[in-house]
């Protein structure tokens, strides 16, 4: 479970679930040392980010991890906006609550979730980082603009744009570790059954998924909804 956002679930989602791929990303140098590498996609983002109401540096995010899994894992069939959909779903593309995206892709103020305490269709998780990561040491939160918890984030944080942290508050770091954990509880996102296990992975919810597959075909058809 990477989330730790309230939604109930609604009525099956029919096959045929994964939303189309979207404008094909540029390919771009996977580079895991020097600067921030989401910026080669500035030009490809920036072209679209009014049209899709997506901030210019998360759809950066967005395209780059779709792209290395694109490279590293091409079997899996990730595409930018799946990623996108999470992320309007989660955070409102790191936005929520009038937070910012700096321009090395930090989200500030950082977007914490409720506490999970097992009310309002919430899963009871017990605090798991002594508060190290989401601030609570009582109760698990979820966080950052792709709302991981903090035992899923030990297992798939990665560090993308080189700064030498691995951050859930950053846009880098969260979409790509997201990437690496759609892949890892999917495998072939191509496939509506793939798709579906890695969206229920994400958060067990039929309406979540409708949500996040409504936003991603709206954004592959070059709109907001």
């Amino acid at each position: 479970m990477a989330s730790g956002c309230s939604w109930q679930r609604g009525v099956p989602i029919p096959d045929g679930v994964p939303p189309p791929a979207g404008d094909p990303v540029p390919a771009v140098r996977i580079d895991l040392k020097h600067g921030r590498p989401a910026d080669q996609l500035h030009d490809w983002a920036a072209a679209r980010s009014d049209a899709l109401g997506i901030p210019v540096t998360a759809l950066e995010a967005y395209g780059y991890a779709a792209r290395v899994a694109q490279v590293l894992n091409p079997g899996c069939n990730l595409n930018w906006t799946t990623l996108a959909g999470i992320g309007m779903v989660e955070s409102h593309h790191g936005t929520y609550h009038g937070a910012q995206i700096l321009p090395d892709g930090t989200v500030t103020p950082p977007i914490r979730g409720v506490q999970l305490d097992g009310t309002s269709g919430n899963m009871h998780i017990a605090d798991t980082d002594n508060g190290e990561l989401d601030g609570d040491a009582t109760l698990d939160r979820a966080m950052g603009p792709m709302q991981f918890i903090p035992e899923t984030w030990k297992l798939y944080g990665v560090d993308a744009n080189n700064d030498g942290n691995i951050d859930p508050d950053n846009f880098d770091d969260a979409a790509l570790s997201a990437a690496g954990y759609l892949c890892s509880r999917g495998k072939d996102l191509s496939t509506a059954h793939g798709w579906m296990n890695a969206l229920r992975a994400y958060n067990y919810s039929d309406q979540y998924a409708r949500a996040v597959r409504d936003w991603a075909t709206a954004y592959a058809n070059g709109r907001s909804l």
